[in-house]
Parts: C-alpha cells; structure tokens; sequence
C-alpha cells in the first residue's frame, strides 16, 4: 500500500482525535462549574450553589483589596501629620492647628478635631472627647470589615447545603436502580457535593484570613494614633494639672 493512499485515513484519524479529547476535557473543567445529575442534564440548584459560591468569592476578593486600601497608614496616620501639628502647637499657631485636623480625613486627624472642639470645657473634656472618638471611628472600622467574617462564616454553610443536596442525588441514584446503581450514575451527586464543599472553603478561608488580618491591623495602627492624638494633645494640657500630676 502507497503512501499516497494512507495520507486520507492518516487525515481522518488527525481531526478525530481532537474531537473525541474533547468531551473528556470539557467535562472535566466544567466539573468545577457544572453540576450534572445521573442522566447527564445540569442540576440546576447544584450550579446555582457553585456559581453563588463563586460570586462571593469574587466579592470577598473585592472587599478585602478595598478594605485594604482603606485602612492603610496614609489614612489613619499620614505621613507629616503629626510633625505639622507638632509645629503649629509650638508656635501657639492653635487655630491653624484646629483648622488642620478638621480638614484631614485621616483617623487622627477626626479625632483630634473632635477633642479639641472641647478645648473650651477642659482638659478633662478634651479627654473624654478623645478616647471617645477613638473608640466611635475605630469601631467604625471594624464594622466595615465585619462583611467579611460574615461571608466566611456563611460560605461553608452554603457549600454544606450543596453537599447534602448532592448526597440525596446520589442515594437517590441507587434508590432508582434497584441497590445496583452503575458508578457513573453516582458520580453526579458525588461530584455536586465535593465541589460545592470545595468552593466553600475556597471562599471561607481566604475571608476570614484577611478579615483577622485587617482587624489585627487596623488595632494596632489606631491604638498608635490615639497614642500621638494624646500626647499631641497634653500639650495644651494647663500647667496647675502638670505639676499636680508631678507631684502626686
């Protein structure tokens, strides 16, 4: 037999070839999108489950960088705030000073602002102004990142829900052949409950990761800000209660 002769066949068995890899390759990437039952057909609440999983996945994403963003030093202790405030409590320059913290939007800059707008009541008010306000925009922040403890703790109940509904798919499978069920019959609920307890925990743990990492962050960069509020502050502290507080 010529070679020109098994040029057709070597063709035909070419372009086949990838059109039967094919099925193989697309049921498997899809297996961690798809859920499918028994007969084939999409399982139309195990897709939901997994593609409701893979949204929170995205908005988790997406809360952890803005949140991120807003709770970097630039936005709780900018650099050169403290130095010009410094400067300007130096100078007896009081109202530039005041002036100064109310326009910053800074964490320190809020509440020193709301401290010295009790300046006039006493240096005891000016205290409590301070330590309250550190408390209220603090708490402030941590509410905010609180939406991310809330989707991993609810992310693994979600994938739980998908994991049950695809152990009822596969019992369900065995009811329906007698007890003798085939293993690809089963592979359909089985498949339903791995995957969405996979893309649970994707989603879990990544949001409670970032959410104690933020927490922790955000504690500690607020207690070093209130810190420099106070001690900004005990400088318009008057003499009497200085040298009280010296010698007692």
């Amino acid at each position: 037999m010529s070679i020109r002769r098994l040029m057709p066949a070597l063709a035909i068995l070419l372009l086949a070839s990838p059109v039967a890899a094919a099925p193989t390759a697309r049921s498997f990437a899809s297996a961690f999108f798809i859920s499918r039952g028994a007969d084939g057909n999409i399982e139309v609440l195990g897709t939901g489950v997994t593609w409701l999983l893979l949204c929170m996945s995205a908005a988790a994403v997406g809360l952890a960088i803005a949140m991120a963003m807003d709770n970097r030093r630039q936005t709780i202790m900018p650099d050169g705030f403290v130095e010009a405030m410094e400067a300007d409590i130096s100078s007896s320059r009081f109202r530039e000073a005041m002036t100064r913290a109310e326009s910053d939007e800074s964490f320190i800059g809020r509440i020193m602002a709301d401290a010295m707008r009790q300046a006039p009541h006493g240096w005891k008010a000016v205290v409590r102004a301070l330590e309250q306000a550190s408390e209220e925009h603090t708490l402030a922040r941590l509410r905010r990142i609180e939406v991310l403890n809330i989707i991993g703790q609810v992310s693994p109940m979600i994938g739980l829900f998908g994991t049950v509904y695809g152990m009822i798919l596969a019992f369900s499978a065995i009811v329906a052949s007698g007890g003798a069920a085939d293993p690809v019959m089963l592979a359909g609920g089985i498949g339903t409950a791995l995957t969405t307890t996979f893309w649970g925990l994707v989603v879990a743990i990544p949001s409670l990761a970032a959410c104690a990492i933020l927490r922790g962050k955000i504690d500690a960069m607020t207690a070093e800000a209130t810190l420099a509020a106070e001690d900004l502050l005990g400088r318009f502290r008057p003499r009497r209660e200085k040298s009280h507080s010296n010698t007692a």
